[in-house]
């Protein structure tokens, strides 16, 4: 989770969501017996955490506990190194994690789910976490035989490492268990490259994605028989599906290369068309029957599902996420309101504000505020989330720079107004526009908005000259409007992704 509670509503497909993911899971476990585990990296979003997020992190850091107690009730933790910002002391609920030498935590155990009994423990690989640990591999082991000696039906291993390639080579020397979920920490993936379970000897491995956007779900039968096999099931057939199409197309640009090459190897090219065949049959396969069902023994399927918009809310996990950010705000402003913005150095601007560009350039304002950067701070406020430390820097001018803004002193500098783009204003005012060289900049670098507030993580149909072209228009930049020409625009490319992924808000929820 990485300290994500609630989904940012600047992405197309929201970041994960503590009311929509409890919501997926109590509708399961209403539908039969259900384990919740974590493979740790719970608790914060920064690492060290900046003396000015101190309270928010821990306020942030409580409810996802809180939570995960009740109502997702969470059989199991490991250890991750976003638990680990405040140091090891601060670490709560206690955690699996058979080679770590300090802090909270509890040994392997044996939960009954349904009928059945689930060995769990937790285990990191070297290097992976701020803290001591022992040698993963004796642990993992010992762990096992201890699970296996407790009559445990079936395994599961709370993997922690740095990559993916580590987990992997850590099942695998551990040995005898049935189910690894590894988180990866930082590097966990995205939902967009989130991968089928891959077996590992006799083990499965599952890699869930970053800050919860997906929830990945393991459905399990156990039947008579040795081994467990991947069973596909509808969501993985798809991704499959969507993963040969593309291989085919490639096959497809290769084989007409060397048709058109004399000199091309006819086996190689027989090669080439026998590999399509086959995969055009794996793909008219899945789509007539997505489960691969083996006669006998067990099987799973693995569903990644995506806490986005459509997807119902858990309304008191909600209302414990809108009082999160409404009491930690009135903490923050106040915590805020003592500390005055910076002054810039001697001979430096300061921030003035949009109503002293409007004397000059009424024409330019007129057209900014016809600009989604004209709205920002009223999405924040919409949201309950004007005072949210992880929000409100992208939403108003001059955050936390010299002469410019800070929590509780921004009353003038609200939205993302000229002086974002074009540097603080104060010494252009003063002279009148006609100082030389020129004290502002007529446009920003090009990777300012990649780099500062439209990131892939919170603005994933960015496109610089998509964007440009809603921002310059008749008043403001008519030239390099021109200049860009006709193409999409951000808005078109954000209607496009909003539509793939669902503009209607699921049952109970309000955000």
């Amino acid at each position: 989770m990485r300290g994500q509670i609630g989904p940012c509503g600047c992405t197309s497909d929201p970041l994960g969501d503590l009311s929509r993911t409890a919501k997926v899971i109590t509708d399961a476990r209403a539908r039969g017996p259900v384990l919740v585990v974590d493979a740790g990296s719970l608790l914060y979003a920064k690492s060290p955490i900046p003396p000015p997020l101190a309270f928010q992190e821990d306020a942030k850091a409580k409810l996802l506990v809180r939570s995960y107690q009740e109502p997702l009730q969470v059989a199991a933790i490991g250890l991750g190194p976003a638990d680990l910002a405040n140091g090891v002391a601060s670490i709560t609920p206690p955690r699996q994690a058979v080679n770590a030498t300090e802090g909270p935590l509890e040994a392997p155990k044996v939960v009954t789910v349904g009928s059945t009994t689930v060995g769990i423990f937790g285990v990191i690989a070297a290097d992976t976490i701020a803290a001591k640990v022992s040698d993963p591999i004796a642990a993992g082991k010992a762990a096992v035989k201890e699970l296996r000696g407790k009559s445990a039906t079936i395994i599961v291993a709370l993997v922690q490492a740095s990559t993916k390639k580590d987990a992997v080579t850590l099942v695998r020397d551990i040995g005898g268990i049935d189910l690894a979920i590894a988180g990866l920490g930082i590097n966990a993936p995205e939902p967009d490259r989130v991968e089928v379970a891959q077996q590992v000897g006799d083990t499965w491995l599952v890699v869930p994605a970053n800050r919860g956007q997906v929830l990945a779900r393991v459905d399990v039968t156990l039947r008579p028989g040795a081994g467990m096999v991947d069973a596909i099931g509808p969501s993985v057939a798809e991704a499959r599906q969507v993963n040969i199409a593309k291989q085919l197309a490639e096959l497809d640009a290769d084989i007409a290369k060397f048709q058109q090459d004399p000199s091309a190897d006819p086996k190689f090219l027989a090669q080439k068309r026998d590999e399509k065949v086959r995969l055009a049959g794996e793909r008219d396969g899945l789509a007539r029957q997505p489960y691969v069902i083996p006669a006998t023994g067990s099987y799973f399927t693995l569903d990644h599902i995506r806490i986005n918009k459509q997807l119902a809310c858990d309304q008191g996990v909600q209302q414990g996420v809108s009082d999160f950010y409404r009491t930690t705000g009135e903490a923050n402003v106040l915590a805020a309101a003592g500390k005055p913005v910076s002054a810039p150095a001697k001979g430096q601007a300061r921030y003035v504000g949009m109503a002293a560009c409007d004397d000059c350039h009424p024409d330019e304002v007129k057209q900014w505020k016809t600009t989604v950067h004209a709205q920002a701070w009223k999405t924040l406020v919409d949201r309950g989330q004007q005072f949210d430390y992880d929000c409100i820097g992208c939403h108003v001018t001059g955050w936390d720079k010299p002469g410019g803004a800070n929590l509780a002193h921004n009353d003038e500098l609200r939205d993302v107004q000229c002086e974002t783009c074009h540097g603080p204003g104060s010494i252009h005012v003063d002279k009148g526009g006609v100082e030389k060289p020129a004290a502002i900049a007529k446009a920003p670098p090009p990777d300012m908005c990649a780099t500062q507030c439209h990131t892939k993580e919170h603005s994933d149909t960015f496109q610089y000259e998509a964007y440009l072209r809603d921002i310059v228009a008749e008043g403001h930049g008519i030239d390099r409007r021109k200049a860009l020409g006709d193409g999409p625009t951000g808005h078109t490319l954000r209607s496009a992704a909003l539509d793939k992924a669902g503009r209607t808000l699921g049952s109970g929820c309000v955000r």
